[in-house]
C-alpha cells in the first residue's frame, strides 16, 4: 500500500513536469510553425504513458484503500468526499482529456495542427489535474492512504 501511494505521488510531478515541458513545446512550435519531429512524438508518447501509469495506480489505490468506504455518512468527511469525488472525477476526465488529444494529433496532417492539439487539450487536462490534486492547503490532502 505505502509503495503504490509514494509512486502514486510521486509519479504525479513528474507527470506535471513532463506535461508542462510538453505544453511549452507544442505552444513555441506552433506559434513559429517549426515542423512535428520524432522527439515531439516522443514527448507525446511519454506524456500520455505517464498519465495513464498514475492513473492506473490511482485507480488500484482507491479500490484497495481501507479509508475509503461506502459506509452511512461517509460523504461528512471532507476528506474521503474529496477522494471519492473531486479528485477521482477530475483526474479521469484528465486522463481522457490527455488520450483524446493525443488521438486528435496523431489523426492531424499539418504540423501546426498537431502543437495547436497538443497545446490546446494538455493544457486542458493539466488545469483540470491542478485542481483536482489533494494540496495540503487545502484541508484535504495528505495521508488519507
Amino acid at each position: 500500500m505505502e509503495i503504490l501511494k509514494h509512486t502514486h505521488s510521486g509519479l504525479r510531478w513528474l507527470f506535471i513536469l513532463i506535461i508542462i515541458i510538453a505544453i511549452i513545446n507544442a505552444f513555441r512550435k506552433w506559434k513559429s510553425g517549426a515542423s512535428f519531429e520524432a522527439k515531439d512524438k516522443l514527448l507525446n508518447i511519454i506524456t500520455i504513458a505517464l498519465t495513464h501509469t498514475t492513473g492506473i495506480i490511482g485507480i488500484i489505490l482507491f479500490f484497495i484503500s481501507p479509508k475509503i468506504q461506502f459506509t452511512e455518512g461517509f460523504m461528512k468527511n471532507d476528506q474521503i468526499r474529496f477522494y471519492l469525488t473531486q479528485h477521482t472525477f477530475g483526474m479521469v476526465i484528465a486522463i481522457i482529456l490527455v488520450t483524446i488529444g493525443y488521438s486528435k494529433v496523431k489523426k492531424a496532417s499539418e504540423d501546426t495542427n498537431k502543437f495547436k492539439k497538443t497545446a490546446i487539450w494538455f493544457t486542458i487536462a493539466l488545469l483540470i489535474v491542478i485542481i483536482s490534486i489533494p494540496w495540503p492547503f487545502w484541508g484535504v490532502g495528505g495521508g488519507l492512504y
